[in-house]
């Protein structure tokens, strides 16, 4: 059996271009891999097809160790200290009291957001098109189906493996396990455990008592090996870790905003403890920024309010923020293939689950949609890359704004109320989660 997401020689392909990213020179270990028979062109699953001999993986480690010995170019504009971030961001903007019940809406809309895209993630924009023509269902304005699905399109553009089964219009019965919802209980869970006085270590202890080591993935999965290998944080993140920008910590923190609601800078320092424990630099800001659109959401009116609130928690010269700017921005062109092509032909060479096109995404889709919750979450599914994820965290933000009754029947009532999980106690009812959370939410009284 091979372990995706861990193996020296999948990880060292990745690696060569995220040390690229942070202006480490790799011309010279690119080559000697090259020239030992290596792939340098990372594989889009996280694997190589074929296992590596024991010479070509020992020689993996022994590059990823070179690699990570070279230090990263200096960006004072992108750095990792809380300090430094907070010293680089605009002051806190000062938004309405929060209305308490939005929560029920902001778990409810991530839950059917992440259920919409959970069986086309991995399939790019024109796979996701086509199986929606041939399904009579272009534009998405409903979950998937696989009823009259032609048997060429189908093999073509094959299911999510792991979730078709459960996320199709026709077999839905709650929402299925996911980790865009596993992440968010975990939270509940450390700040029920620990309240905002939390550290990263927490989050490892958390992570080795509660999380199946098979259910955590790219980033998540790296660290997850690094805390067993006893390496304090934050080396954690950076340890044979080619995923540190990728989303993963980004679907991990709406539970710091919404129990934070109207105040982003607290949501992003609660956001900023967890990240850290995985991700750097821009993966770490992709997290701090979804706690503030969470933040934000619990108290705005408007999608552009909770955009405009949530950038006030991102380095304003980092890539992240350059990719929100891309994603607003592309919200304006009247014809969303238009704006859809625009972002990819910006970040189409980044993986699928990296965090900057993802990030641009979720802001093209909450400016386009406008704070309707159908609209929002089928943009973010039909860009093609993190479906499920991206469609999550905006499903969060718009179902908060819109309250469970205005997300719509049509995308609740197949929910059921209930969320599965592999975490222990299991299956999940969305009305507890949202009493849990709203009982440690701080009200707003401190900004």
């Amino acid at each position: 059996m091979r372990l995706t997401w861990a193996q020296p020689e999948d990880l060292l392909a990745h690696e060569l271009v995220q040390s690229a990213a942070e202006g480490k020179d790799v011309t010279g270990i690119r080559d000697r891999w090259v020239a030992a028979g290596g792939d340098p062109v990372p594989a889009v699953s996280g694997a190589s097809p074929d296992p590596a001999t024991p010479a070509m993986r020992s020689l993996a480690r022994t590059l990823l160790d070179e690699l990570d010995a070279i230090a990263a170019a200096p960006a004072p504009e992108e750095p990792d200290d809380w300090e430094a971030i907070a010293a680089l961001l605009p002051p806190a903007p000062d938004l309405p009291l929060p209305t308490r019940e939005r929560v029920l809406g902001a778990w409810t809309g991530r839950a059917a957001g992440c259920l919409l895209g959970k069986p086309v993630e991995k399939i790019p924009r024109q796979g996701i098109e086509e199986i929606l023509r041939a399904t009579g269902r272009w534009p998405l304005d409903r979950y998937f189906t696989a009823v009259g699905l032609p048997r060429d399109v189908a093999a073509r553009w094959p299911w999510n493996r792991r979730s078709a089964g459960t996320s199709l219009e026709e077999n839905i019965a709650g929402m299925p396990e996911d980790d865009d919802l596993n992440y968010p209980m975990l939270a509940l869970a450390l700040l029920e455990r620990h309240d905002r006085a939390f550290t990263t270590d927490d989050v490892a202890q958390l992570w080795l008592d509660n999380l199946p080591a098979g259910r955590v993935f790219t980033a998540e999965r790296a660290a997850y090996r690094n805390i067993l290998d006893a390496r304090p944080v934050p080396r954690t993140a950076t340890h044979h870790n080619p995923f540190r920008e990728w989303i993963g910590a980004l679907i991990r923190t709406d539970v710091f905003g919404w129990v934070s609601p109207g105040d982003v800078r607290a949501a992003a320092r609660l956001a900023w403890t967890d990240a850290r424990l995985s991700h750097t630099r821009n993966g770490v800001y992709g997290a701090m920024w979804a706690a503030g659109l969470a933040s934000a959401a619990m108290v705005c009116g408007s999608a552009e309010d909770v955009l405009d609130a949530a950038e006030a928690v991102v380095p304003p010269g980092s890539r992240l923020a350059r990719a929100i700017r891309s994603g607003r921005a592309a919200a304006a062109e009247s014809d969303v293939r238009t704006g859809l092509d625009r972002l990819h032909a910006e970040y189409g060479h980044l993986h699928w689950v990296h965090v900057l096109n993802n990030a641009a995404v979720i802001a093209y889709a909450l400016a386009k949609g406008r704070g309707e919750f159908g609209p929002s979450v089928s943009l973010a599914v039909l860009a093609g890359w993190d479906t499920d994820s991206a469609a999550a965290t905006v499903g969060g933000v718009v179902g908060a704004l819109r309250g469970v009754d205005g997300i719509g029947e049509q995308w609740t009532a197949p929910l059921d109320g209930r969320i599965a999980t592999s975490l222990p106690g299991g299956e999940q009812r969305i009305a507890d989660l949202a009493e849990r959370t709203a009982a440690l939410s701080t009200g707003g009284e401190a900004r």
